[in-house]
């Protein structure tokens, strides 16, 4: 019998999610607790996602039936900065429904979340994944398994071809495609293969389900959210960055030490990541803009504050595919250490299949317009131009 890219459930528990959604849910609880947030669905595609309107809106609905496992819990237990009323809070925790809105506007899909940060946070990633496989099984009804596991085995045998073992001693890639993965066999099958064909250099996924299945270690520290919120929890909007990170230190003392740096620029990030900062961080995440030139940037920076580079980790995570993993790996790998998060080439890449790119993205906080600008051009995110021309004012962005 032929193994089948779907399965009966689109999101499987509570853990079948980001890892840094769970460890920013911490955070909120310990420090947010009864901060409202506003969330927008884009589709940066050209694509006619209102024709499964029905289908997503029962699939997301179906969310409220998930609860964690005791078994589950004590994964999440055995986690040393996870602490003891985070997971009493997790025990308790549901999806409400009421704070979401799904429906079609002007012939196009619009989901909105509107509710308590804490929570709408783990909606994100499962809303993400449930548009991607609803559309994808509804295009590709007929595809396999196999068809997903043979496309990735040539990568392997594509990047064994062009580069030595030897060469290779540390290169680290991790799987970080649950948001936009095709479907959840197709990720779990993806994770598993490279676990066992790809040892010594798969390091992980950031889907905590699957490395509590799998026996891997789930990745993650934050994401853009927690920097566009403190644009409106910070003492000033100048000093929102700071804030930022200055709560992240204080939840975890030194651990899930890398940073995401593109929610203003990285220019305007390095600007607030002092030397209190980069000696706290254990690195930074790239995720918008030239690799290479960003990358200069931060050893440059480093370097600056007299603090070696090969002491420092660069993560990089938009959207990367294997040569370019190793291009980027060559250029910097004799100058700090580096490690790579790749998801849509991993998840999402079939013969015949055309990814989506769709984002789920906070739109305000407290009431109030939030922003992220990132480093590429044009891919800025806000309901609100005059906040992001004052925005950029503030941190003198061009």
């Amino acid at each position: 019998m032929a193994e089948t890219l779907f399965a009966d459930r689109i999101v499987q528990n509570l853990l079948d999610t980001d890892f840094y959604k769970l460890t920013m849910m911490q955070a909120v609880l310990h420090n947010y607790p009864n901060t409202e947030v506003e969330w927008e669905f884009r589709c940066r595609t050209d694509e006619n996602l209102a024709q499964y309107v029905d289908e997503i809106r029962a699939e997301i609905h179906n969310l409220a039936k998930l609860e964690i496992s005791p078994g589950q819990l004590d994964f999440m237990r055995a986690i040393r900065f996870i602490k003891p009323d985070f997971i009493r809070f997790l025990g308790l925790f549901r999806f409400n429904p009421d704070y979401v809105q799904v429906a079609v506007e002007k012939e196009q899909l619009v989901i909105r979340l509107k509710g308590p940060w804490l929570h709408v946070i783990l909606y994100e990633v499962p809303i993400l994944a449930t548009v991607s496989e609803v559309r994808n099984r509804n295009r590709y009804p007929h595809l396999q398994l196999a068809d997903a596991r043979e496309q990735l085995y040539r990568k392997f045998d594509w990047l064994r071809t062009h580069a030595s073992e030897e060469e290779l001693a540390g290169f680290k890639i991790a799987d970080f495609g649950t948001r936009r993965r095709f479907s959840y066999p197709v990720q779990e099958e993806v994770v598993r293969c490279m676990k066992h064909d790809f040892p010594g250099h798969f390091v992980g996924t950031s889907n905590v389900h699957l490395a509590r299945k799998l026996e891997l270690t789930p990745l993650g520290t934050m994401a853009h959210e927690w920097l566009m919120a403190h644009q409106q929890l910070g003492p000033r909007l100048i000093d929102s960055q700071k804030a930022a990170l200055d709560c992240w230190v204080r939840e975890y003392r030194g651990l899930l030490g890398i940073a995401l740096t593109d929610c203003i620029t990285m220019d305007a990030f390095l600007n607030d990541f002092d030397l209190y900062f980069a000696k706290l961080f254990d690195g930074l995440r790239h995720d918008s803009g030239d690799p290479l030139i960003w990358a200069e940037k931060a050893i440059s920076h480093y370097e600056q504050l007299g603090i070696d580079p090969k002491t420092k980790t660069l993560t990089f995570s938009d959207g990367l595919t294997l040569p370019r993993a190793l291009e980027i790996y060559r250029a910097l790998r004799d100058r700090i250490d580096v490690s790579f998060g790749i998801g849509t080439h991993f998840t999402c890449d079939i013969p015949g299949v055309e990814p989506m790119n769709i984002v789920l993205k906070m739109a305000a906080c407290n009431g109030q317009p939030v922003a992220k600008i990132s480093d590429t051009p044009g891919k800025i995110q806000c309901l609100d131009e005059s906040f992001v021309t004052y925005l950029k004012y503030v941190f003198k962005v061009n």
